[in-house]
């Protein structure tokens, strides 16, 4: 069985929706990663939500931005796969949407993001380059990485 892709302005989310991104954000982002943040930034109203549902469940998210919101080129962020779904490699999958759907919907082609510096060579499988120092974001090394 195959992921079920869907692509969701924020005000389009259901109630249900909503709350299953969320939970799956804090289960990788907060408690598996062990790391204190405010994950809700204020951002999520101006993101285009993709997430991939398996058997009923939302197990593989990521939120996409016009350029000018995070970076000054689109951006994908929030990247995650449950964990009891990782060994499927649905992140490629992910991955391979999120820059579809920015080119699709926002008409771009480059795109930035801030990776996690334990995923670089994962993001560079899908052409993105390393393009700063590391830096810490909520104390998790990170690199700024820049596809096309």
């Amino acid at each position: 069985m195959e992921l079920k892709w869907k692509t969701k302005p924020f005000d389009a989310l259901s109630v249900n929706e909503l709350y299953d991104i969320l939970r799956l954000r804090s289960e990788i982002f907060v408690v598996e990663q062990n790391c204190v943040y405010l994950d809700l930034d204020g951002k999520d109203k101006f993101a285009l939500h993709l997430f991939g549902e398996y058997d009923g469940n939302i197990v593989a998210y990521v939120r996409l931005f016009k350029a000018g919101i995070c970076f000054d080129n689109a951006s994908i962020g929030r990247v995650t796969v449950a964990v009891n779904y990782r060994d499927r490699k649905w992140g490629h999958d992910l991955m391979r949407e999120a820059i579809a759907a920015i080119e699709l919907h926002f008409g771009e082609s480059k795109i930035t993001i801030g990776a996690q510096l334990y995923l670089k060579k994962f993001y560079e499988s899908h052409k993105f380059i390393q393009t700063s120092e590391m830096y810490l974001e909520d104390d998790i090394p990170h690199i700024e990485m820049i596809r096309g």
